[in-house]
């Protein structure tokens, strides 16, 4: 179910007065203010519990401006705009300076992106006439696995209108199911193109367009959402399993009186786990599940959830990254569950 035209009308009302809006990106859904409003995005990060130094995305409409926002683009920028805007793609850039750092931490640079999701076009096209920005996370607390239907953001938020949250606007289930690929631009004469975050669109693809390989994050590199050790994490404990050792351990963890909870990929399900879901063979099915599926095992009542870890191949980096940070908090806690 979309949201209607009248909806998306009194979304961009809400945008324009300091409200807090909820909508449906094709990655995942985002809670958004005005940019360019510092008090309206001081809610952002009041609702989510999120720190101020951690940088928000701003998410433009098809044709905007972007010099607006960067008065130092480079041509890499462009290129990267011409092959995958719209799209799940996040570049960093220099900040102009007109535009509040709120946004950013703090910092000089600024994240943009365009979204395809029809709903956020036409938000994004109604809010400010098409010339604002929307600063949005994920529509989640800070941390927690993100959303990628409108229930999930009232699993979160509770049901609109609250204190937290004005408006949730429906656009059925994320399409691509996690969070942008992030690209620093902001050294490219010192380090060139940076992957700050795996995603939909690969290095490879990057590298396709600006003909050079973007390097790996350096301690210099500019925050940027979603890069956190520990994110997207469920509340339950989650362990990364081998798909040749998640029998075995199951096993080992039903015999010392463990509830369990299974993601499994290639190997059987496991009869006696108090939940289990068959994941997707390939990596873009996963990357559409794996956050509903996170959500579903985490309110099973488990003990643990154990996840079938996927192949170790580059199109499966922005899955891997994900569930990376997903368990990170965890360590430690299959062993401790098995004594």
């Amino acid at each position: 179910m979309n949201a209607s035209s009248f909806e998306i009308n009194q979304a961009a009302r809400i945008l324009e007065s300091g409200g807090l809006v909820a909508f449906p990106t094709e990655t995942v859904y985002g809670l958004g203010a005005d940019a360019e409003n510092p008090a309206a995005v001081a809610k952002i990060y009041a609702a989510k519990g999120r720190p101020a130094n951690h940088p928000v995305i701003v998410h433009l409409a098809p044709g905007a401006d972007v010099g607006y926002w960067s008065h130092e683009l480079p041509e890499a920028a462009r290129q990267l705009i011409a092959a995958f805007w719209p799209g799940p793609l996040t570049l960093i850039v220099k900040r102009a300076s007109h535009i509040p750092a709120a946004v950013s931490g703090g910092q000089d640079t600024i994240g943009l992106r365009c979204p395809s999701h029809p709903v956020a076009q036409a938000l994004l096209n109604e809010f400010k006439q098409g010339k604002g920005g929307v600063a949005a996370p994920s529509a989640n607390k800070f941390g927690h696995v993100s959303p990628t239907t409108a229930d999930h953001v009232r699993e979160e938020f509770g049901i609109a209108p609250n204190a937290q949250l004005a408006c949730i606007l429906d656009g059925g289930q994320s399409e691509v199911g996690i969070e942008s690929t992030i690209v620093d631009l902001t050294r490219m004469a010192t380090h060139g193109p940076v992957l700050l975050r795996p995603g939909h669109i690969s290095r490879e693809q990057i590298a396709g367009v600006i003909g050079r390989v973007p390097n790996t994050p350096d301690a210099a590199a500019p925050r940027a959402s979603g890069t956190l050790d520990a994110h997207y994490a469920p509340r339950t404990a989650l362990a990364l399993v081998n798909a040749e050792e998640l029998a075995g351990i199951a096993e080992r963890l039903l015999k010392a009186g463990r509830r369990i909870a299974v993601m499994c990929r290639v190997t059987q399900p496991v009869s006696q786990a108090v939940a289990h879901i068959r994941m997707p063979l390939e990596e873009a099915g996963y990357a559409h599940d794996l956050y509903a599926a996170l959500r579903a095992m985490d309110v099973a009542g488990a003990d643990i959830i154990l996840a079938e870890a996927p192949p170790d191949e580059d199109i499966w980096q922005g899955v891997n990254d994900r569930l990376r940070r997903a368990a990170f908090d965890s360590a430690g806690a299959l062993e401790r569950l098995m004594k």
